[in-house]
């Protein structure tokens, strides 16, 4: 199995900044994918940000309403990522949750995917 514990959000003003940090735990042997979805009241729930490991590189991407304002990027430990949201605006607003999918270790590995209990960001206007 693997866990996923989340941390950061809150409340800002427009225009400012919040962070939100995700890390994976578990019987992991390699973490494939790390991604930050977000849920606002009535919506379905949105990619927010992607990152897609490999053993040579890792691929971002990201949703046209966040481009430009958000970033992701792994931390150390390497089965960390922080979702950095600069020039916060109301329509940002929402639940973000954090979504893992990795290969477990086991014989064989299994396919393993979990996701966040959530992390609630409110923006002020």
């Amino acid at each position: 199995q693997v866990q996923v514990a989340e941390s950061g959000g809150g409340l800002v003003q427009a225009g400012g900044s919040l962070s939100l940090s995700c890390a994976a735990s578990g019987l992991i042997f390699r973490i494939d994918d790390m991604a930050w979805y977000r849920q606002a009241p009535g919506k379905q729930r949105e990619l927010v940000a992607e990152m897609s490991r490999s053993r040579s590189c890792d691929t971002k991407q990201y949703s046209d309403s966040v481009k430009g304002r958000f970033t992701i990027s792994s931390e150390d430990p390497k089965d960390t990522v922080r979702l950095q949201m600069n020039s916060l605006k109301p329509e940002d607003a929402a639940v973000y949750y954090c979504y893992v999918r990795a290969i477990g270790a086991g014989i064989p590995p299994p396919d393993l995917e979990a996701w966040g209990e959530g992390r609630l960001v409110t923006v002020a206007s």
